[in-house]
C-alpha cells in the first residue's frame, strides 16, 4: 500500500505537469498567430504520447490496481479518486496509442482554421476535419463500448456519468411534451419595450469597464484570474487558484458580453472554491459537466436575468453607456434581456428557448455517432431540425453548424450537460431559497452571500463526489425536472401575462 501510494502521487506529479502544458498551450493557442500554432503540432504529439505513456505505465496500473483492491481502507476522496482513475485507465488502454496521439495532434492544430471558416461561413474547408473527428468518434465508441453502454452512450457517460440515452430521451421528453407547447404560446406574444436598446451600437471599452464592475459584484478575485477575449467565451483553469475566462464583444449586441461573462465567472467561482484540501488529490475541479454548468447557468439567468439584479446594476451600465441608454428604463432593459425569440445562436439564445438549441444537438450528435452521418449530411439535418422545432431557416453556417467551437474540439455527450445543467440550476435555486433570502441577497450589491451557499453545498466537493451525490446533499432530494419546468413557466407566464 504505502509502495503504491507513492507510485501513485508520483505520477500524477508528472501527469499535473503536462497538464499544465495543455492548459497554457490552450490559453495560449486563443490568441496566438496561426503560423506559431501549425509549427508546435510536434510537441504537442509529443506531450499527448507522454502523457499515454505515464497513465498506461504498468507501475501506474500496478499501483491504481492495488490502491483499487484495497480501496476500502482509504479515505472517502482518495477512494472516489482511484475508482474513478481505474475506470479511466481501463478505457484509455483500449485505444491505440497511434490513433490517440494523431487524434490528439489534429485537436490541437484545428482552433485557427476553424474561427477562419466559422467567420466566413465557410463550411466546405472545414467539412473534412468535421469527418476526420466524426469517424475517430465512431471508433473511440467501439473500442471502449461495455455491455451497459454502447455507440453515443459513451460519450455521455464521460461528460456526465450515469446519463446515457435512457435518461436523456425521458428528460428532453419532458421538455417536449410540457415546454415545447408553452415556448410556441410566447413567441406568438410580442413585449412592449424600448427597442432602440437592441438597435444602438456600445463600443467596447465601455464594454470591458462594465465586466470589471461585474468582476467585483461577482466576486472574481482578481489575484487569481484573467480575462481575456476570444472568438468563443470559455474558462481554464489549473487548479483553484489560476482562473481564466474569455468574453467576446459585440458593439452592436448589448446583452451579448454581460451574459456570457457572468456565465464564464460562474464557472470560475466553482474553479475558485474547491477546498484547499483537495488542491495535492486529483478531486479538484467540477464534478461534472452537467454540475459545471448548473453553476454557470445559475449565474447567468437566475441571478443576473433576474428583476433584481437588473434593478441594482442596470444603473450602473446606464452611467458608462449615458448616451446609448439615456432613453431606456430599467423595465425596458429588463425586458429587452428576457424576451423570448426564435434564434439561430445557442449562446445568444434567451433562457426558454434555450434547451431547443441543445436538443438539436443532442439529435444530431446521437445521429452521427449511431447512424454514421458525413458532415454534409448533419449540415442539412441542422437547418432542418432549426426550422422544425423552431422555424428559423439557416442562410449562413457561421449561423448553423460552425456557431459551436465543440465539434471542432470532439467534445460530443457535452451538449446535452448545458440543458442538464440548467435544469440542475433551477433546483439548487429552490433549495437555495429554504435556506437564505435570494433576492434580498441580489439586492445587496454583491453576491457573496449567494456564492458562500454554492460553496458550502456544491463547489467545496470538487470532483470527490458524484453529481447525483452532490445534488441530493444540496437539496435533499434527486434529480426533479419539474423544477426547471416550473421555473421558465412561471417565469414567462408573468414576463408575458399570459
Amino acid at each position: 500500500m504505502e509502495q503504491a501510494l507513492k507510485t501513485y502521487q508520483k505520477t500524477n506529479e508528472r501527469l499535473n505537469a503536462l497538464g499544465l502544458c495543455y492548459f497554457l498551450e490552450g490559453w495560449d493557442s486563443t490568441f496566438a498567430p496561426t503560423a506559431s500554432i501549425l509549427a508546435r503540432g510536434k510537441q504537442m504529439a509529443t506531450i499527448s504520447e507522454l502523457y499515454y505513456e505515464f497513465s498506461t505505465s504498468p507501475e501506474y496500473e500496478s499501483a491504481i490496481q492495488t490502491l483499487y483492491e484495497r480501496r476500502d481502507s482509504l479515505d472517502e476522496v482518495l477512494r472516489h479518486e482511484i475508482t474513478e482513475k481505474y475506470k479511466s485507465i481501463a478505457k484509455l488502454k483500449k485505444i491505440p496509442k497511434e490513433e490517440y496521439v494523431e487524434y490528439q495532434a489534429l485537436l490541437a492544430q484545428l482552433y485557427p482554421l476553424y474561427v477562419e471558416c466559422k467567420n466566413k461561413g465557410d463550411f466546405d474547408t472545414f467539412e473534412p476535419k468535421f469527418d476526420q473527428i466524426f469517424e475517430y468518434l465512431r471508433r473511440y465508441c467501439k473500442y471502449l463500448e461495455t455491455d451497459t453502454l454502447k455507440g453515443y452512450d459513451v460519450l455521455l457517460d464521460e461528460f456526465e456519468p450515469g446519463m446515457t440515452k435512457k435518461q436523456y430521451d425521458v428528460f428532453f421528453g419532458q421538455i417536449k411534451e410540457k415546454l415545447v407547447p408553452f415556448i410556441a404560446r410566447v413567441l406568438k406574444q410580442k413585449l412592449s419595450y424600448n427597442r432602440a436598446v437592441s438597435k444602438r451600437t456600445y463600443p467596447v471599452e465601455g464594454q470591458k469597464a462594465y465586466v470589471a464592475y461585474l468582476r467585483k459584484v461577482m466576486g472574481f478575485d482578481e489575484d487569481r484570474t484573467t480575462i481575456g477575449e476570444s472568438e468563443h467565451p470559455f474558462t481554464n483553469s489549473n487548479g483553484r487558484n489560476d482562473v481564466r475566462i474569455t468574453v467576446h464583444y459585440y458593439e452592436n449586441v448589448l446583452s451579448s458580453f454581460i451574459f456570457s461573462s457572468i456565465h464564464e465567472m460562474g464557472h470560475g467561482l466553482y474553479e475558485m472554491q474547491v477546498s484547499p484540501e483537495l488542491d495535492d488529490t486529483q478531486s479538484g475541479g467540477g464534478a461534472s459537466c452537467a454540475m459545471h454548468e448548473s453553476q454557470s447557468r445559475f449565474m447567468e439567468n437566475m441571478i443576473a436575468r433576474s428583476k433584481a439584479f437588473t434593478e441594482t446594476h442596470f444603473p450602473a451600465l446606464k452611467e458608462i453607456f449615458s448616451e446609448e441608454l439615456k432613453d431606456v428604463t430599467v423595465d425596458d432593459f429588463y425586458a429587452y434581456i428576457n424576451e423570448a425569440q426564435a434564434s439561430f445562436i445557442r449562446t445568444e439564445a434567451d433562457e426558454l428557448t434555450y434547451p431547443l438549441h441543445v436538443l438539436i444537438r443532442y439529435e444530431i450528435e446521437r445521429e452521427i455517432i449511431e447512424n454514421g452521418l458525413t458532415a454534409r449530411q448533419a449540415r442539412e439535418l441542422w437547418n432542418q431540425k432549426y426550422f422544425d422545432y423552431l422555424g428559423v431557416r439557416v442562410e449562413n453556417d457561421r449561423d448553423g453548424i460552425l456557431q459551436d467551437v465543440h465539434w471542432s474540439q470532439g467534445s460530443f455527450g457535452y451538449f446535452p450537460t448545458y440543458a442538464l445543467g440548467s435544469a440542475y440550476a433551477a433546483q439548487f435555486y429552490h433549495a437555495m431559497e429554504r435556506d437564505i433570502d435570494v433576492e434580498r441577497a441580489i439586492r445587496s450589491g454583491c453576491l457573496k452571500e449567494i456564492s458562500e451557499w454554492n460553496k458550502e453545498h456544491i463547489h467545496k466537493y470538487g470532483s470527490s463526489k458524484y453529481p447525483e451525490e452532490i445534488l441530493r446533499l444540496a437539496t435533499g432530494e434527486d434529480f426533479n425536472v419539474n423544477y426547471y419546468i416550473d421555473y421558465l413557466i412561471e417565469k414567462f407566464t408573468k414576463l408575458y401575462r399570459l
